[in-house]
């Protein structure tokens, strides 16, 4: 039998083992099987790993240890024995006084005392009886424990009374991130999308250690965030969306919320409030704000450019310090973002002299402004950042004024653009993106003289115009966001396209036991998840 899949082969190696020597036998009289580290289907994939070809055995018996330094620690290895259940039924003691030293133990530990590479750098050494998670802080940690989930091989639920072992694969691993900043945007405005729809997303990205999520929170279809200065804007403009349904928002509470469970996954909130284009949500609100000279009247269509606040008003700006002021005090990141993008309706001096105007707002309550790369115009401060999504003439003038940038290409990171013409949702306005056009590309030098050093990060936007529902927004952004993951976390020199392939087809049974409708892209050879033991040894 030849197995792509070095999971496969392992189950079969413990089958054979427990048949051998009984399945009756207790666990440390089992012998672990070889297996080969370098062979796992990480993603996104760690900085160096060396195999050692043994295994270190995952049991009834296992305990978790954690260092006592940080007690944020603690909430890492309780993170990680729920996710461990969930996966293979077993409910792992953690700190437990009572436990054998035969037993195998999994080990978190904060080490502040080494040179680590950056704050998210950590190391796993695996041996046949300790698993030992090196960390310099609880985050890096959390980084580290998606890699010790992704080691645990897939057995079928079928499987698990019978043989209740899962063979880690030993060695070690070095790992750190390429980019510090590697993010997913979702639109709620377009369609809105509630809290546990977001909190799922969150979770599906904290396993591929992205740690940001930005939240589109107003356009001209509809605005999602109460304000409660300001309570018409979800009264009136939250009350809809494209195509017409009923739209929503999230009160205050509901945001909090998301901001606190993407926290605990250590990942960040990036709120933005699109203006001084895609108003319309808030000027049909406070028609005080409207600067068209048009009567507004609420949105659901999909058209762009036709709205814009009366930048030299007064009023205009009172409004947006109360909005930043609110969403500011609930959003513990250091990221406002004003959007700032397609702001056709707005004279080019009103449009400087505002952007100029917001800036200084969003410093007043602690925040560095991110906006669109057509922000890079203004007489910006270095310490903003320009989200390069379209002119790369914007992301250059961004560089000129020490302003650092984000990587969105709609050419190459959009998720709302179809994978080819026969996709059901997305657009194709920027250009077709397959799985692997979407991999195939290289953010350090996508830019003409961009510095590495001048990036920031990544991040993949899904803009809603066609997707109303969590299925539909999955279908969008899986695979493709797994992809994204790599591009921001892995080095450049371990990044490759038909190892990635490979990867990635054998995430069927994380993507599946999450319920995850993605894409089968058919220039991915899926692998099937879930299978028995007797499934196996019948191919």
């Amino acid at each position: 039998m030849n197995f792509r899949n070095n999971g496969l082969a392992k189950i079969i190696g413990v089958l054979y083992m427990l048949v051998s020597v009984g399945c009756e036998a207790p666990p440390e009289e089992i012998s672990m099987p070889e297996t080969d580290l370098s062979s796992e289907n990480l993603i996104p994939m760690p900085s160096t790993m060396v195999a050692t070809n043994s295994g270190f055995k995952l049991d009834q018996y296992t305990r978790v240890v954690t260092s006592p330094v940080d007690g944020n620690l603690l909430d890492v290895a309780n993170y990680l024995t729920d996710k461990i259940a969930e996966k293979t039924g077993l409910r792992l003691a953690i700190n437990d006084p009572e436990g054998e030293e035969k037993e195998a133990v999994i080990y978190l530990l904060q080490q502040q005392n080494t040179s680590w590479p950056n704050d998210e750098a950590y190391t796993l050494s695996i041996k046949r009886d300790s698993l030992i998670l090196a960390a310099p802080s609880a985050k890096a940690a959390f980084r580290g424990i998606q890699t010790i989930r992704q080691l645990i091989p897939e057995i079928s639920n079928d499987t698990l009374a019978e043989y209740p072992i899962w063979p880690i694969a030993t060695g070690s691993i070095e790992d750190h991130p390429n980019f510090e900043y590697r993010g997913s945007m979702l639109d709620v405005a377009r369609h809105f999308f509630s809290v546990e729809d977001v909190k799922k997303y969150i979770e599906l990205l904290a396993y591929y250690k992205i740690n940001v999520l930005h939240l589109h929170l107003t356009d001209d279809q509809g605005w999602r965030i109460e304000i409660k200065s300001w309570p018409r804007l979800t009264e009136i403009g939250g009350s809809t969306e494209v195509g017409g349904e009923a739209g929503g928002f999230f009160t205050q509470e509901d945001y909090k919320e998301i901001v606190a469970y993407a926290a605990a996954r250590y990942m960040m909130i990036v709120p933005e409030i699109d203006m001084p284009g895609h108003t319309n949500a808030a000027s049909v609100s406070y028609p005080i704000l409207n600067g068209n000279g048009k009567t507004p009247q609420l949105y659901q269509g999909t058209r762009v450019g036709f709205s814009t606040f009366d930048t030299r008003k007064d009023t205009v700006y009172a409004f947006i310090d109360d909005v930043v002021r609110e969403i500011s005090a609930l959003t513990p990141g250091p990221y406002f973002h004003i959007g700032g993008d397609e702001s056709h309706a707005t004279k080019k001096a009103d449009y400087l002299y505002f952007v100029n105007k917001v800036e200084k707002i969003v410093q007043k309550y602690g925040k560095q402004m991110i906006g669109w790369d057509e922000v890079a115009q203004a007489d910006m401060d270095s310490t903003s950042i320009a989200q390069f999504w379209d002119n790369e003439r914007n992301a250059k003038l961004a560089i000129e004024k020490g302003m650092k940038v984000i990587l969105s290409p709609a050419k190459k990171a959009y998720l709302d653009m179809q994978y080819d013409s026969l996709s059901k949702h997305g657009l194709h306005w920027a250009a077709y993106i397959p799985v692997d056009t979407a991999y195939v590309w290289t953010p350090e030098t996508y830019v003409d003289k961009i510095p590495k050093e001048m990036i920031l990060g990544v991040e993949a936007p899904l803009w809603s115009e066609t997707i109303s529902n969590l299925e539909e927004l999955e279908y969008l952004a899986f695979p493709r966001i797994i992809g994204y993951s790599e591009l921001s976390w892995s080095q450049e020199e371990n990044r490759n396209w038909e190892n990635f392939r490979v990867r990635l087809a054998n995430q069927t049974p994380f993507l599946d036991m999450m319920n995850v409708n993605y894409y089968p892209s058919p220039r991915i050879d899926w692998v099937k998840s879930n299978r028995s033991f007797k499934e196996i040894l019948k191919d």
